[in-house]
């Protein structure tokens, strides 16, 4: 009966260890899906969603833009966004222009300084389900940010459900004569 016993405890305790580690394996892939870990490429072509200007501690400007799935949903008005809609951010720091300030007589002109971050939101209901159906990433100099940063994403765009966890909403575009 010992003998049997003792090879049945072996089985089951490294059966046990064993789960402990494919489950720590799957919790930290799972946690690791949320993020997005590379640029995706050509996002500098993609079409204008709006821009956008954060005082504060940040103050910069971004240029928020979306590759065609998301560009298409959001003409459309489409919510939840589709798989494969992917949003860019690029933010700048602002800076007063003095050249263009000359030329209006008053300090009132800023422009895009140096280039702080770009922020990417790709939609896969599945790979990042854990997140509401986004990934986001954050790169500063063409590398990923830290953890810390990219760990605060999911929480502040979570309190914007209605819209999907989007926070840009598109532009309308500029009136024309035709459009009066």
């Amino acid at each position: 009966m010992k003998w049997i016993a003792l090879p049945l405890l072996a089985v089951a305790l490294a059966g046990g260890v064993g789960s402990i580690f494919l489950g720590s394996g799957l919790a930290a892939e799972e946690a690791a899906s949320t993020f997005v870990t590379a640029i995706p490429s050509g996002y500098r072509d993609w079409k204008l969603i709006s821009v956008a200007h954060e005082e504060g501690d940040l103050h910069s400007f971004a240029a928020v833009l979306g590759n065609e799935v998301a560009i298409k949903a959001y003409r459309e008005g489409k919510l939840p966004f589709p798989d494969g809609a992917i949003i860019a951010a690029l933010h700048y720091r602002h800076i007063s222009s003095a050249e263009n300030n000359k030329v209006f007589g008053r300090s009132q002109s800023f422009v895009a300084g140096p280039p702080t971050n770009v922020q990417f939101m790709v939609k896969d209901s599945k790979k990042y389900a854990s997140t509401g159906g986004w990934g986001f990433g954050h790169f500063q100099g063409g590398k990923l940010g830290d953890k810390a940063i990219m760990n605060s994403c999911f929480p502040c765009h979570a309190q914007i459900g209605s819209r999907d966890l989007v926070f840009t909403q598109y532009a309308p575009p500029p009136q024309t004569s035709e459009s009066k």
